[in-house]
């Protein structure tokens, strides 16, 4: 059995096609349905489905022998004992700090003046701004980052941006953007070994839907 973990939403909705090429097809609709494990028309593969966030740790103790998470989430997991041998390109967005419009960023950073920055990332902003030697206090947040600046919580926030309307809803505006996410196929290294064929055969197929995907 080959057990692939996913999470609801756009990464779930783009690996779709990523299982379709490989002649995988889910049976049920995770909107719908309230299975947590999901049978695929091939008998020897099951979808989990988890959060986001614990994509990488089920692949690295072996609750899933492999998943597709976000370089965000695996930055932050560390991504220990995983194998990582695909860039998808899918569920693109940035990484950026975002401040109020009326919040002088720049002239902050420039006296050196410390800052309060909220994130559900914290090691992405803690290395970011150690990089441009910026004194942060980081602010851990699970919810909606955009409230930390407009209730005086913190002066910025680091978090993923898409379209950016979010940010301009709430007054908000992109200072710098940190880096360019997508979403990544990870292994359990032991399952590579133990399962060898039918992994082999499963990362090939999707080599090969995302190359011939436009880049």
């Amino acid at each position: 059995m080959i057990t692939l973990a996913l999470s609801k939403g756009r990464i779930f909705d783009e690996t779709l096609p990523l299982l379709q090429a490989a002649g995988i097809e889910v049976l049920e609709n995770p909107d719908t349905s309230r299975k947590l494990i999901l049978p695929t028309n091939q008998a020897n593969v099951r979808v989990v489905l988890v959060r986001a966030t614990d994509v990488p740790t089920y692949v690295q103790y072996g609750g899933a022998d492999l998943g597709v998470t976000g370089l965000d989430t695996l930055i932050e997991h560390g991504g220990q004992g995983l194998y990582q041998p695909l860039d998808l390109r899918i569920a693109r967005c940035r990484m950026s700090v975002a401040v109020h419009k009326d919040f002088d960023y720049a002239g902050v950073v420039r006296q050196g003046s410390r800052l309060k920055v909220a994130t559900k990332y914290v090691s992405i902003a803690r290395d970011f701004f150690a990089t441009k030697g910026v004194h942060v206090d980081l602010v851990k947040l699970y919810g909606s980052m955009e409230l930390a600046p407009l209730t005086g919580l913190a002066d910025a926030i680091v978090d993923l941006v898409s379209t950016g309307s979010t940010l301009k809803a709430n007054d908000l505006i992109e200072v710098e953007r940190i880096m360019d996410i997508s979403s990544r196929l990870v292994v359990n290294q032991a399952a590579l070994k133990l399962k060898q064929a039918p992994l082999r055969r499963l990362i090939d197929a999707f080599a090969q839907a995302t190359a011939a995907r436009p880049a």
